[in-house]
């Protein structure tokens, strides 16, 4: 057995397609399937149903996949780690943000590690915090933040997470337009009662936004509803309504206005995670350190931020 088998054979099961896991490795079919089928007679046992048209794993393979890609992710960051002993001149990290982080800590985070490290490789994945934990687990991410609403648990995988922020949920609207209240704060009684962009319910913060809804017994009417966060915010820069968004979000955005919002206090945790059982190679801790010296400073520029450092 060896990587370039298990390699070879994750491909393939993350595919589901001899030719266009072949494709994905730059090898010839011939030489993907040859190593597959050596790899079978090693295990003594079949790793795939083959029929027409169709992949499948058999339970053997799904056995050995997990565990492959294990070693696969120890195998790259052995790699990594070689090649971070002369200083840090090549290397890789794949960082992976839910969208709220990205236009905001994730952002400053990379153009400083950038400016002090250029020869590193940069891979961004930006999704939610559970896909991110799944991403985490198979090894597609090295590091990544993930956020976790005030009294909502992450599903048990292991990992080693620091946490590095709590930030409240704040409504955002038009610097241009009139202030939504005289109060400095308004409550959840006063928000549904204003025209509200909402997010597309694949978002974790509509969520947790529509939990708080339905337990305070209201029914906000959404002027628009099922957009991504950068619409959210122009739409918003335009007047067209107001959401509710993290408070990192607003920082240096002087045409946006937020109001903290009260009874109840929504807030959500930034935490930086990786996989408990993988050491981060040298690269990626230089990445860490970028991320929490950020997020401290980050702190200091909002009240409705609060470092958990």
């Amino acid at each position: 057995m060896n990587l370039e088998q298990l390699r070879g054979f994750a491909e393939v099961a993350r595919l589901g397609h001899f030719t266009r896991a072949s494709e994905s490795l730059h090898l010839a079919q011939p030489s993907l399937s040859r190593q597959i089928s050596t790899l079978e007679r090693e295990l003594g046992a079949e790793l795939f149903h083959r029929a027409r048209g169709h992949i499948a794993l058999t339970a053997a393979g799904e056995t050995l996949l997990p565990r492959a890609q294990r070693m696969l992710a120890e195998a790259e960051s052995i790699r990594e780690e070689m090649g971070d002993l002369r200083g840090l001149r090549r290397g890789r990290v794949r960082l992976g943000a839910p969208p709220t982080l990205c236009i905001s800590l994730v952002a400053e985070a990379i153009s400083a590690f950038h400016a002090a490290h250029p020869g590193v490789d940069l891979h961004l994945t930006e999704s939610g915090s559970r896909l991110l934990i799944e991403e985490l687990a198979v090894g597609a991410v090295d590091i990544a933040l993930i956020t976790e609403s005030a009294g909502q648990g992450m599903p048990g995988v292991s990992l080693t997470r620091m946490p590095l922020l709590a930030e409240e949920l704040v409504v955002v609207s038009s610097a241009s337009a009139p202030a939504i209240s005289d109060e400095p704060a308004i409550d959840l009684d006063e928000l549904a009662r204003l025209p509200l962009i909402a997010f597309a319910e694949s978002y974790e913060l509509r969520a947790t936004t529509d939990a708080a809804f339905r337990t305070a017994g209201l029914t906000p009417s959404p002027v628009l509803e099922g957009a991504e966060m950068d619409a959210v915010l122009r739409f918003v820069e335009r007047g067209v309504g107001v959401a509710v968004v993290p408070a990192m979000v607003l920082l240096d955005r002087p045409e946006l206005r937020a109001t903290r919002l009260t009874h109840p206090l929504m807030t959500r945790t930034v935490s930086l995670a990786h996989r408990a059982d993988v050491t981060p190679a040298a690269a990626v801790a230089a990445m860490r350190r970028v991320i929490v010296s950020t997020a401290a400073e980050v702190a200091h520029r909002d009240p409705a931020i609060r470092s958990l450092l």
